[in-house]
């Protein structure tokens, strides 16, 4: 496959099978054999597969990739490929070497229980050589499985495992290409891919964050997290059971006041929302979503740069497909129940009130709904009023009216045209929507632009 058309599964196990300088192990965990089933029911599995486990058992796992890890965790995926990785080589080295690109595929999943009561996600990984006795190349990636059935979840594995191994011997060129063979024949309906991790002479060049910014404008991901100290990590981890504090924007320009409103709102959390937490947290929320129109290149240095000067402002970044808030909490909240707050400018208000939600059958309502029905709070900073005025002019809006005290608008000055204006009074009297004075930011909140 020198030029790899486009294969399904069934194919592409074969190719593989037939390819008789490819060859390695299968290690399986949680969600049966569902990978090396591909290669060993397609015909000449004699070719490609080595050996192939399933340790189900805690206390056999335990015994072959020791104890002290979670089950499904990065920490075991990593135990399990070292161990059959020097299994594969101090036994086949000798005789196959010269001629034998090796491989250990590995995964660990959690696939759907019979209660339906877990989070259904997984680890993958492979070692692997691209000539016979090359330096190991590495690949590490987090999968989340959205289909609604065990035996559905099992077989988007077999597919995602069979694609894993086809791509990195055939599909190695750009990291767009690896993507795209990745998830060939699975949509983001079935499988996410969150956390990916590429390491080994074959990936020089390629850069980590280029390739998390590409999962989520790629299609792989509904997002992906950049924490502040930039160890990339799945959003299962980062996110469980936190109580969060999420900051959207556009963020066309940005400074310290920024994190002075992730700051603020943090500290006005009630004590008693943080009892049986892991904790706060707050993040920058960036979306993919835009009305620029550059190439894509162009399109990805750009968002990686905002990541980037977002990351030194204190706190981590998430990235997402959407700009609408009831989706990112929509997101957050497979992860935490806790209180989400999201902490806004003005002009981010404007636009959540002025949004129509036409993909949605019930539009402005449903939206509303959907966004405060998630044990939402929304914090909102005063803004300058000539922002506040530019964007009102941009939109095009009509019939707004507001209140300015020292050139500033705060969101209890806001008056929405009715009958709009009597659901923001709701809302507010409701504290759905928290008005926020500029307390650390002083009059500098002039400057500031979220939206």
């Amino acid at each position: 496959m020198s030029s790899h058309e486009k294969y399904d599964t069934h194919r592409k196990a074969l190719a593989l099978n037939l390819d008789h300088t490819i060859f390695g192990s299968f290690a399986e965990i949680g969600a049966g054999q569902e990978v090396a089933r591909w290669f060993l029911r397609v015909g000449g599995a004699s070719g490609t597969v080595a050996k192939s486990i399933s340790a189900y058992d805690k206390e056999i796992s335990d015994q072959l990739y020791g104890i002290g890890t979670r089950y499904v965790s990065k920490a075991r995926l990593q135990a399990m490929l070292e161990t059959e990785w020097a299994q594969l080589l101090g036994q086949l080295q000798a005789s196959r070497g010269a001629n034998t690109k090796f491989f250990s595929f590995v995964d660990t999943v959690s696939a759907r229980n019979y209660s339906a009561t877990n989070d259904c996600h997984g680890w993958v990984g492979l070692r692997f050589q691209r000539v016979p006795r090359g330096a190991p190349n590495e690949i590490i990636l987090h999968a989340n499985l959205r289909d609604l059935s065990n035996q559905s979840q099992q077989e988007a594995v077999g597919i995602l495992g069979v694609n894993l191994i086809d791509a990195a011997f055939h599909a190695l060129g750009t990291h767009e290409e690896f993507l795209a063979n990745l998830c060939e024949d699975l949509g983001l309906q079935r499988v996410e891919i969150d956390c990916l991790e590429c390491s080994g002479p074959v990936f020089e060049g390629w850069d980590r964050n280029e390739i998390h910014v590409s999962l989520v404008a790629g299609g792989y991901a509904e997002a992906v997290l950049f924490p502040a100290d930039n160890q990339l990590v799945p959003s299962n981890e980062l996110l469980y059971k936190r109580v969060l504090v999420l900051a959207p924007g556009g963020f066309d320009s940005m400074s310290q006041l920024h994190a002075n409103l992730v700051r603020d709102t943090l500290a006005q959390m009630p004590k008693g929302e943080l009892a049986e937490t892991k904790g706060r947290l707050g993040l920058f929320c960036f979306s993919v979503t835009g009305e620029r129109r550059e190439g894509t290149k162009i399109r990805l240095r750009e968002i990686m740069n905002h990541v980037k000067t977002l990351q030194k402002l204190t706190y981590g970044v998430m990235l997402l497909r959407s700009r609408e808030l009831y989706k990112m909490s929509a997101y957050v909240n497979r992860y935490t129940k806790s209180r989400i707050h999201f902490a806004i400018g003005l002009t981010v208000l404007l636009r959540v009130l002025d949004d129509r939600y036409r993909e949605l059958p019930g539009t402005l309502l449903e939206g509303i709904a959907r966004l405060f029905m998630q044990n939402v709070r929304v914090s909102v900073y005063p803004m300058a009023a000539e922002e506040v005025r530019r964007r009102v002019d941009l939109a095009g809006l009509t019939g707004w009216r507001w209140k300015e005290k020292d050139g500033m608008i705060a969101a209890d000055d806001l008056y929405p045209p009715e009958p709009l204006d009597h659901l923001y009074r709701y809302l507010l009297s409701s504290k759905f929507i928290i008005p926020e004075k500029p307390a650390s930011a002083g009059s500098s909140l002039r400057i500031v632009r979220m939206g």
